[in-house]
């Protein structure tokens, strides 16, 4: 077998042992997201991850140096899965993307209610670096929000103004959502998407460059 038959078969030794790597560490990630899932951060040591990792503890060091740095993995793999949730919309009509958006990120607080309130809440305490975190998918959220609404990235001081206050208030009733679950998804969703528009219009008022989008049919 010459050397370029052993490449298109498996790849240098190199590249095979990233590619192990990276799925080696995403399957601790998944196993964390489900551990701290279940259990406070406090709550875990690092020999009780080992053990329900199925790995040596060392293996975890290797990857991740300490528990807060796994746990800040964890995280940010759970931010790359909301934003990617936002962002995967672009497709469809403003109306519907927004719809579509709003209801993906509410079924990503339901079914990772964890990893939710660790991003919205800033994490263990008050965590310097999940806050820098949560700082960064608010702003790719309200970049994705720009985009359907004008088309643009840039946005203008009092609209991000008006646009956190709307995304904190989602956050806020996200939460509280996630805790009782009395209100049906498809309500909550037409809740938050109504509350947009509003917000978008009254952006409008103060920056004609921003043009609220047409009212959605009755």
């Amino acid at each position: 077998m010459n050397n370029s038959q052993q490449r298109g078969r498996g790849g240098s030794p190199a590249v095979r042992g990233t590619v192990r790597s990276q799925a080696r560490r995403a399957e601790l990630i998944a196993t964390g997201r489900k551990l701290f899932a279940d259990t406070s951060y406090d709550a875990l040591s690092m020999d009780d991850i080992a053990r329900q990792a199925g790995v040596a503890k060392g293996l975890i060091y290797y990857y991740f140096t300490n528990k807060r740095g796994y746990y800040l993995a964890i995280i940010e793999d759970a931010v790359a899965e909301l934003v990617e949730r936002a962002g995967s919309t672009h497709d469809l009509p403003p109306v519907e993307r927004v719809q579509r958006t709003v209801d993906g990120y509410l079924r990503y607080a339901q079914h990772h209610q964890a990893a939710y309130r660790a991003i919205v809440t800033g994490g263990v305490g008050f965590d310097a670096e999940v806050l820098a975190i949560r700082d960064t998918v608010r702003a790719r959220l309200l970049g994705t929000i720009a985009i359907g609404a004008w088309g643009r990235t840039d946005i203008p001081p009092l609209a991000r103004t008006a646009l956190t206050g709307w995304l904190s208030s989602v956050e806020g009733a996200t939460l509280d959502w996630i805790a009782e679950q009395e209100v049906p998804r498809e309500t909550v969703v037409t809740l938050l998407v109504r509350g947009l528009g509003d917000t978008l219009r009254l952006i409008e008022e103060y920056e004609p460059g921003c043009p609220a989008p047409p009212r959605p049919p009755a």
